[in-house]
């Protein structure tokens, strides 16, 4: 291989840097000889903590500064969560590379409650996510929910300092930082359905940068690659952003192609899920059929609400 060095943007949280650092030892694994280095970015979506994401421009805000290095040639890759990852990139970008995907479900996280329904009546529970906020409402509507923002670190000192009787957070980062101890409940897909891409990392280049994307190539994870391919043609019918309570989650067994969709009201009064099945070479086909079927049922009508209250 030529390619003698390579430059990781990333941002500079704990979770977000393991990522970086587990993307660079994949890659020495591979090419001990290759100079990696990790440049490390504030963005704007770490800086702004005060107000909701869905406010201040949703989850681009964790990836738009990171771009900008590889549009610079100041980076030559950027490391992401997919579920941060816009539905359409930037002309000139690229995803050659999405790694097998961790554990895609959310968890509770609590000092003195075992599970959701442990809960009482007015806990308060912390999120950042519309996703999350709706699923809550619709199972549990005699919860308090208020915004919960900062990296997994700082969600864990507000919940120990008793500003919140529970948390939800990811699975993936939850075990990536090793803090598993912590989790009270796995929330299963029935239960809450992931975010579009949640437990899944994408390395994003340069398109035109062929050396890079050859580095890159044996990190791929081809079905972890079907399941996103569902997931967020599924989102980009339904003009998905972390704006709005969207979810999807995509099983694969073999060739047989599994997806499930919702989209509900932030309140939780107002709830469309449905399943479809599919094929492996039929994602991207799967996830605008499923996106349909949502529409067909008023899915657009909900969206509608949200994006115009």
């Amino acid at each position: 291989m030529s390619l003698k060095q390579l430059r990781i943007a990333t941002r500079k949280s704990p979770l977000a840097l393991w990522q970086a650092e587990f993307v660079r030892d994949r890659l020495l694994d591979l090419c001990p000889d290759l100079d990696v280095q990790l440049i490390k970015i504030s963005t704007q979506g770490d800086r702004i903590l005060d107000r909701p994401l869905s406010t201040i421009g949703g989850k681009g805000l964790f990836i738009k500064e990171l771009e900008q290095k590889l549009i610079d040639n100041t980076a030559d890759i950027a490391v992401h969560s997919m579920k941060d990852v816009t539905i359409d990139m930037l002309p000139g970008m690229a995803l050659p590379v999405i790694l097998k995907r961790e554990d895609p479900r959310d968890v509770l996280i609590a000092n003195d409650f075992t599970s959701l329904d442990d809960l009482p009546a007015g806990a308060c529970v912390g999120t950042s996510s519309l996703r999350r906020q709706s699923q809550l409402a619709a199972r549990r509507p005699d919860l308090q929910i208020k915004t919960l923002r900062g990296n997994v670190g700082t969600r864990l000192k507000k919940l120990d300092a008793g500003d919140y009787d529970a948390i939800v957070l990811a699975a993936a980062g939850m075990a990536r930082l090793k803090l598993q101890s912590r989790i009270r409940q796995y929330l299963e897909p029935d239960i809450m359905l992931p975010a579009i891409g949640q437990g899944a990392i994408g390395i994003e280049t340069r398109a035109n940068d062929q050396a890079v994307i050859e580095c890159l190539q044996a990190l791929d994870d081809s079905e972890t690659r079907v399941q996103l391919l569902a997931e967020r043609a599924f989102s980009r019918r339904l003009y998905g952003s972390c704006k709005l309570p969207i979810a999807a989650y995509a099983e694969l067994t073999g060739d047989a192609l599994k997806l499930s969709g919702l989209v509900a009201s932030v309140d939780g009064r107002k709830v469309i899920a449905d399943h479809i099945d599919g094929t492996r070479e039929q994602a991207e086909a799967t996830g605008l059929a499923l996106a349909e079927r949502l529409l067909k049922r008023g899915a657009d009508k909900i969206l509608r609400e949200v994006l115009y209250e």
